[in-house]
């Protein structure tokens, strides 16, 4: 087994830059090579837990067909914990997107945590994902 430097926060959140980046250019190639296949996502408008990789692909894919798509998304107030091997990172994002009505378009506010786990190949995947609806701020 090959011996790898403990995570550092600035790796951390360069992985979770390379996953905002490929969600906001709607770059569903990029953004899936960022997660382990067997992640598992927790999203407030789904029934249940999507329990690997695959079933988020196909519910993006889905979403892709009906003319949804990402118009911006910005991560703020990244907050980052190193476990060893694993990390933790908790978020705000603000969203914007197409939602594939017309023009229509919606904007989202969430707070979200990732956990990263460093593969065995030193890869440094996300292992889940979950997100939750973020208080409106006062105006």
């Amino acid at each position: 087994m090959t011996e790898h430097p403990a995570l550092t926060e600035t790796e951390v959140l360069g992985a979770v830059d390379a996953i905002v980046d490929a969600f906001r250019r709607t770059d569903g190639a990029a953004y899936f090579a960022c997660f382990s296949v067997d992640a598992t996502f927790v999203f407030p408008d789904q029934d249940a837990r999507l329990d690997s990789r695959a079933a988020y692909e196909r519910l993006w894919a889905e979403w892709v067909a009906s003319g949804w798509r990402v118009l911006d998304c910005t991560s703020t107030d990244a907050h980052v914990q190193v476990l060893g091997d694993a990390a933790v990172l908790s978020h705000t994002v603000r969203t914007r997107i197409a939602t594939g009505e017309g023009e229509a378009t919606a904007e989202l506010h969430e707070r979200e945590t990732i956990v990263l786990h460093r593969q065995g190949d030193g890869r440094l995947l996300a292992v889940h994902e979950h997100l939750s609806s973020a208080p409106d701020e006062a105006a």
